[in-house]
């Protein structure tokens, strides 16, 4: 489908710390996080989420460079804004579909698909205006590092899984008809021998170039409202020059085209 220009927006954090080399781009708008009180790590990360909202809403076609996954709850509460449905495609080596009670390390990085769901409803307050997207309009692709309990979850949910693959995810996204597509991808998604420095590696996936024809598949098919870049890249490494280039090309994928700060850091 014919694309408009994205919108790029930066959320500079994991959960609720700020990650100071994250990559921006020359045409980027940073999110400027509120100044945190000590407190509850969900508690602070509302607040940020609540200044990534704002932000978001008023981007005509969002696409969010990230640190995290739980982020995206942020973006998704922003679109609904103007999108009485919406439907999300995920694209990550986990399920991302931990809950509190379920969870066996607590990490609330790993529950962000619950999130949008509304699985976690006691985690965070009620500050996105944030509708629970139904399993039925969620499509996720790949999730090969599951918990037990978690893909247990799953299985007893209705969100559509598929695998990694531009044909199903054509096949997915037309199934779901003419609804608004969010797409979240999380680059852990990518094969650690094709991506070094990953925060969570997950082992043989599949290839850089196989994801880069995902996103292209979903671009052609559904019409993509918004978008997120989860760059759960290691802090060392997350400002690295084939970090960069791998940020380019996942965007170039979606139709964006980005334009680094000169000279950059190596």
């Amino acid at each position: 489908m014919a694309d408009s220009t994205w919108d790029l927006i930066i959320t500079p954090w994991h959960l609720d710390q700020h990650i100071p080399d994250f990559p921006i781009p020359a045409t980027a708008t940073q999110v400027v996080p509120p100044v945190l009180p000590s407190g509850p790590v969900p508690s602070r990360m509302s607040l940020l989420h609540r200044a990534t909202t704002d932000t978001v809403a008023h981007a005509a076609r969002p696409l969010v460079l990230s640190g995290d996954c739980p982020t995206s709850r942020a973006a998704v509460a922003a679109l609904q804004q103007r999108h009485r449905d919406l439907a999300v495609l995920w694209l990550d080596a986990h399920g991302d579909f931990n809950t509190p009670a379920i969870s066996t390390s607590g990490y609330l990085g790993g529950m962000a698909l619950s999130m949008l769901t509304g699985r976690t409803p006691d985690l965070f307050d009620d500050i996105l205006g944030l509708h629970p997207v139904p399993d039925t309009n969620v499509v996720l692709a790949d999730a090969r590092d599951l918990d037990p309990a978690e893909r247990d979850s799953l299985a007893a949910s209705q969100i559509h899984r598929i695998p990694a693959d531009p044909a199903a995810i054509t096949a997915a996204l037309a199934r779901l008809g003419p609804v608004p597509v969010y797409v979240h991808l999380d680059i852990d998604i990518i094969d650690s021998t094709d991506l070094s420095d990953a925060r969570f590696p997950s082992g043989p996936g599949p290839s850089l170039a196989q994801i880069e024809e995902c996103l292209a598949a979903a671009r052609a098919t559904a019409d993509l409202a918004g978008a997120y870049l989860a760059c759960a890249w290691l802090p060392d490494h997350i400002n690295d020059e084939t970090t960069r280039q791998t940020i380019t090309r996942l965007t170039a994928a979606l139709g964006a085209s980005l334009r680094w700060h000169e000279p950059a850091r190596g």
